[in-house]
């Protein structure tokens, strides 16, 4: 007789986890929102002004990438600079060919211009951290490649300047932004060039709750039991939210003064759970004299423009959506 395996964890919505260790992601929240969960399949013909194609970079450990190709390669004779995208999730789940991804990067491609890499990072539990900060770091590495004539891949090779590479990341992808950003600086890089890393609504947190944890309202992307649930699957095993990963600014984390790190735009939305932690961030930022800009979406929640919904239908999110995109697009062309 063969004995069911029996569900010892749950994130509401987005996953299950069993005694056997295996996750069930299949999505059991709100149906008018699964949409945003769904795949998108790559497409090499441009479709509203991008192409898409998925990329195996190392066949040994099989990680993968997505690339987004604007149109504006067919026009110009200048090769565009390189977002290096590490997507959200908590660490636990989505991915690069996610559609709420989809939507704002083919967006953010085709508008900067830029060409996007995404990478299809190791998700939690079954690959704890730092795993996806260990695969970010990796396509950095094969973009670096690239560079150097070791490796090749047409769309990157033709189209891409190497010397402008700034990394991206939207909520928990922005932890892996900051560590990847930190792990190496600009040293070993060359002929690639390091130009800046955005982080949007990072997932920084601390052991102990803050004042906008505890005030602020909950959003579809982010509620209190979510971040405490996805964290107890994705750190490290004994570890708390004081871990470098999710505060890289508190006593257990390297010095901010003695990092090597590249120019920064941090976004923070006005109403995010946690974004006093994000604030403390970009204070421990400024004290330790590293170049880092602060752009705020006022009255705005965690991860807001992922939620095309709440994009198509709401005026303030619209324009909230273009200021964080327009910010984007100036901080690229300074640097």
């Amino acid at each position: 007789m063969v004995q069911e395996k029996k569900q010892v964890d749950e994130v509401s919505g987005w996953l299950r986890v069993y005694d056997d260790g295996s996750v069930d992601r299949t999505w059991t929240g709100p149906p008018e929102v699964k949409f945003m969960a769904e795949p998108v399949p790559p497409h090499e013909q441009f479709i509203e002004g991008v192409a898409t194609r998925d990329v195996t970079t190392d066949s040994n450990s099989g990680l993968r990438v997505r690339i987004y190709l604007p149109d504006q390669i067919l026009t110009t004779k200048t090769k565009l600079p390189i977002l290096l995208h590490f997507h959200g999730g908590g660490f636990c789940i989505s991915q690069a060919d996610w559609y709420m991804s989809y939507h704002i990067y083919t967006r953010l491609a085709r508008s900067v211009p830029a060409i996007c890499v995404s990478v299809y990072l190791r998700l939690a539990p079954e690959n704890r951290l730092p795993a996806a900060c260990d695969d970010g770091y990796a396509a950095l590495l094969w973009l670096r490649s690239l560079a150097k004539g070791e490796s090749n891949e047409l769309w990157l090779n033709d189209h891409a300047d190497f010397n402008r590479v700034f990394l991206i990341g939207d909520s928990s992808g922005g932890n892996i932004m900051d560590v990847v950003a930190a792990r190496d600086g600009n040293k070993g890089l060359s002929p690639l060039r390091l130009a800046g890393g955005i982080p949007i609504h990072p997932g920084l947190v601390r052991a102990e709750r803050s004042k906008s944890e505890l005030e602020q309202p909950e959003s579809p992307f982010l509620t209190l039991d979510t971040v405490d649930k996805f964290l107890a699957l994705a750190l490290p095993l004994g570890s708390t939210k004081d871990h470098p990963i999710t505060c890289p600014m508190g006593h257990a984390a390297p010095a901010i003064d003695g990092l090597d790190l590249p120019p920064f735009l941090l976004f923070v939305a006005g109403k995010d759970l946690i974004k006093d932690t994000e604030m403390e961030y970009y204070d421990a930022m400024k004290k330790g004299k590293k170049d880092v800009e602060l752009l705020i979406s006022p009255g705005m929640g965690h991860s807001f423009y992922l939620n095309k919904t709440t994009v198509d239908m709401d005026p303030n999110t619209a324009a909230q959506t273009n200021a964080l995109i327009e910010g984007i697009k100036e901080f690229i062309n300074k640097h």
